[in-house]
């Protein structure tokens, strides 16, 4: 017998309609996920910029802190002897100076400002030193009340009684000569081939005048410590440069830290001898008086994301106006500021220097006020 056959059933699948529907949900599927995933590695981007630029910022505001802290260290024992001329020559160099103050601005470029920190590098202590026997310009050694604490290549700068444009300060350097030694009075700076910051008198390093005894003093400061702070905007980084001890020039500015775009400074003025700042500027003093009224200085530090945004979740630029810098309220003199957030002052801080595009990236502002402590103690 047979088998009765059984019938065949009838194939089913999918529709071309059911599949070109299928596709069409899978690709707007796959463009949501990708969206999603888009909008989430942005937002990564930013954050992770923005911390990098966070933690630039606030690591160059804490360096240049942290030096200006300190600065004066040493030479500021005399508040009038503030804003002397230095002369220093090494070698075959030409003469070069600096100014007897712990803090010095300069304008830089693109808005930024220059911040030159001066401080000695004693470890144990660095006190004035009385002359006590006139010293002429081809003296080679001083006659001083004591020299506890100098050691042979010490740097000592000598200021005079009154410093003026034609008695000013001088750089030598602390070395023996065969018959001319270090002791407990005399300060010998012989010429010699490893002395490289002692000059002939014909070099005329020294004040005609010299340093008489009435007055005039030494500051011992070692190695001499004269450190720079600056933007480079090419390189959009925090750089310093310091003196050379060997050789007196200045270092080829390195960098400090990426990412910074801007440094602006103000001295922090008393000028009404109450012993509270009442006035912020960048002008350099150019008497005595004027440098003793600086008791700090204020810093504002600008980094920038390294993260370029087209636009943000509203369309707009990322950065939506000119950055500003606030200053406080108006009961203190703040030069160039316009009034802001009701009776507030800020300075604009213009980046346009950055290109056009300046306004797609974000922006980190670091603010501080540094008081000159030894300026206050008196070193």
């Amino acid at each position: 017998m047979r088998a009765a056959p059984h019938p065949h059933r009838r194939q089913q699948g999918f529709t071309l309609i059911e599949l070109m529907v299928g596709v069409v949900l899978g690709m707007l599927t796959i463009v949501a996920i990708a969206q999603v995933l888009v909008v989430s590695e942005g937002r990564k981007r930013t954050i992770t910029s923005g911390a990098d630029a966070q933690i630039s910022g606030a690591l160059g505001l804490y360096a240049i802190q942290r030096e200006v802290q300190m600065a004066g260290y040493g030479v500021s024992a005399n508040p009038a002897a503030l804003g002397c001329m230095v002369k220093y020559k090494v070698d075959a160099n030409p003469i070069a100076n600096f100014t007897l103050t712990p803090v010095v601005i300069d304008n830089g470029t693109n808005g930024s400002n220059i911040i030159t920190v001066l401080k000695s590098t004693k470890s144990s202590f660095s006190v004035p030193i009385k002359i006590t026997e006139n010293h002429a310009t081809d003296g080679s050694y001083f006659v001083v009340q004591s020299a506890v604490g100098v050691v042979e290549n010490d740097l000592l700068i000598a200021v005079p009684p009154t410093p003026s444009a034609t008695d000013w300060c001088s750089v030598v350097q602390v070395k023996q000569g065969a018959t001319n030694l270090l002791t407990t009075i005399n300060i010998p700076h012989a010429e010699a081939s490893d002395a490289d910051w002692n000059q002939p008198a014909s070099a005329n390093l020294l004040p005609s005048a010299g340093y008489p005894a009435a007055g005039s003093y030494l500051l011992d400061v070692g190695a001499l410590s004269l450190r720079r702070f600056s933007v480079d905007t090419a390189t959009q980084a925090l750089q310093t440069s310091t003196l050379s001890r060997a050789g007196g020039m200045w270092t080829t500015a390195e960098d400090a830290q990426p990412q910074v775009v801007m440094l602006r400074a103000m001295y922090g003025k008393d000028t009404n001898a109450d012993k509270v700042v009442d006035t912020y500027d960048n002008n350099s003093p150019s008497t005595s008086a004027g440098w003793q009224q600086v008791l700090s200085i204020r810093v504002i530090l600008v980094a920038r994301s390294s993260q370029f945004e087209k636009d943000n979740e509203g369309g707009g630029n990322a950065t939506s106006s000119t950055l500003e810098w606030d200053l406080g309220t108006t009961g203190v003199t703040v030069t160039g500021a316009t009034t802001c957030h009701t009776d507030h002052q800020c300075l604009s801080l213009s980046l346009t220097h950055l290109g056009t595009d300046w306004n797609k990236y974000r922006y980190k502002v670091y603010d501080t006020v540094i008081p000159l402590r030894n300026m206050l103690w008196n070193s």
